[in-house]
């Protein structure tokens, strides 16, 4: 009998389709949502944003593709859960009070996507991150034009994009909004500086409008964070590199920069509404502030109360108490979550602090990332002492990224030290060199 063979079954051919491998095209999904996750950061209209209806989706995608916590990052997720814990355990006196709940649930969430970015940005680091960052900036020079066209009363509606007389762009808070720009100006300033723009027109047109968006927020804090966190990652570009052209290019661009940013500064307060507003901004305080029911003085009374209330207040109680917030994160910390809480928060603002520093400090090919996002983070650290920026879906993003940063660092750090593990050691004479196809050359007697 004849043995016969099977015929095997036609290639399946649909076009492009039938060479494109489905994993590809899981992963370009998941790209997409990523960057629609980072670009929809910048709608924050309501306490509901696209950001959080695509959060879901982009979480779990990833997750199946199998992102992995790496030991640089396990301090982050500590700390993060060691204060939700403690946040938890405050709210038990007031489960049946609905919004100290809703209050801890959205904290609880917002802990989930930082140790989300943490585990996406620590592989394939500098690819995502670049992805990251483009999106991140598209989505501040769209706010920034809307707060811009708004204040400007160009479109009509000028209500959804001004409060208070200020640029409030995507925003509810001018001073969320002009602090939102910030890493968005680093990036296209960074990319200027470097070289590393491909369009510098187009570059330098989406850095003047995010610096305009950021001047009529009228934010006090938001201008000194840009101008510090400038002067930070600027002063560790030119520390940190070994070109002397770089060097001097960062000189010439400071000064060029200052004197433009000086006429421009001259021709906005050449308007008499800017004028005016800029003025009344640029007080040391404003009405809100003082008064034993302003700002401060409910700071005195609540750190008071505080020290005989080891629990704390519970969550988002400080509000309901003093009719305000506590403006001031670092004490909303305490209150929130007692004692335990804050000072769980205030180690992890260290902690963060030093990795952030020795990330721009230490040569890896992830430096250049950390000049630009942990300088804008640092500042929202510093901003934290004069508003509350704990709930700020931006904030856990950039420490997802600095921790992720940490954790990319000490594994091409760990590779580097294997390869050096596998040199072969030498026992009193060369090693014999390799030939090309692999084999050893043969060595002389």
């Amino acid at each position: 009998m004849i043995a016969t063979t099977a015929t095997p079954p036609p290639r399946w051919r649909e076009g492009a389709w039938a060479t494109v491998p489905a994993i590809r095209v899981i992963h370009g999904f998941a790209s997409a949502l990523h960057a629609g996750f980072i670009f929809f950061a910048c709608f924050a209209f309501s306490d509901a944003s696209p950001y959080d209806i695509v959060a879901i989706p982009t979480m779990l995608i990833w997750f199946a593709l199998g992102i992995r916590l790496y030991r640089g990052a396990v301090p982050l997720v500590f700390l993060l859960a060691l204060y939700l814990a403690a946040i938890v355990v405050a709210l038990l006196p007031y489960v049946s009070e609905p919004l100290p709940v809703a209050w801890t649930i959205q904290l609880g969430y917002l802990v989930v996507t930082g140790v989300f970015f943490a585990m996406l940005y620590a592989d394939d680091t500098r690819a995502r991150l670049d992805l990251a960052l483009k999106a991140y900036t598209a989505s501040c020079v769209l706010s920034a034009c809307l707060g811009i066209v708004g204040y400007l009363g160009l479109l009509g509606i000028e209500d959804l994009f001004v409060r208070y007389g200020r640029a409030s762009g995507t925003f509810q808070d001018p001073n969320v909004f002009g602090s939102f720009l910030t890493l968005g100006a680093l990036t296209l300033t960074n990319g200027l500086l470097t070289g590393r723009s491909r369009h510098p027109i187009l570059a330098l047109t989406g850095l003047l409008v995010i610096l305009a968006g950021i001047f009529l927020s009228f934010s006090r804090g938001s201008w000194g964070a840009t101008l510090v966190s400038t002067g930070l990652m600027v002063g560790f570009l030119y520390a940190t590199s070994p070109s002397r052209a770089l060097r001097r290019r960062l000189v010439l661009s400071g000064l060029v920069t200052a004197g433009l940013g000086a006429a421009a500064l001259v021709g906005l307060l050449s308007i008499e509404s800017v004028a005016k507003t800029f003025e009344t901004r640029a007080a040391v305080t404003q009405d809100y502030d003082e008064g034993e029911t302003g700002r401060f003085g409910n700071q005195i009374r609540g750190l008071t109360m505080l020290l005989e209330e080891p629990m704390g207040m519970g969550p988002l109680r400080w509000r309901q108490i003093f009719s305000l917030e506590p403006h001031n994160s670092y004490i909303g910390s305490f209150a929130n979550g007692g004692w335990f809480g804050g000072a769980v928060f205030i180690v992890l603002v260290a902690a963060t602090t030093f990795v952030g520093f020795r990330l721009m400090a230490r040569a890896s090919p992830f430096r250049v990332y950390a000049q630009i996002v942990f300088p804008a983070l640092l500042m929202f650290f510093l901003q934290g002492m004069q508003i509350d920026v704990e709930k700020w879906r931006h904030v856990y993003m950039m420490l997802g990224m600095v921790w992720a940063l940490e954790a990319a660092r000490l594994q091409w750090e760990a590779g580097r030290g294997r390869a050096v593990r596998d040199v072969p050691r030498r026992t009193g004479y060369d090693a014999p060199p390799q030939r090309p196809g692999g084999a050893a050359s043969p060595g002389k007697s």
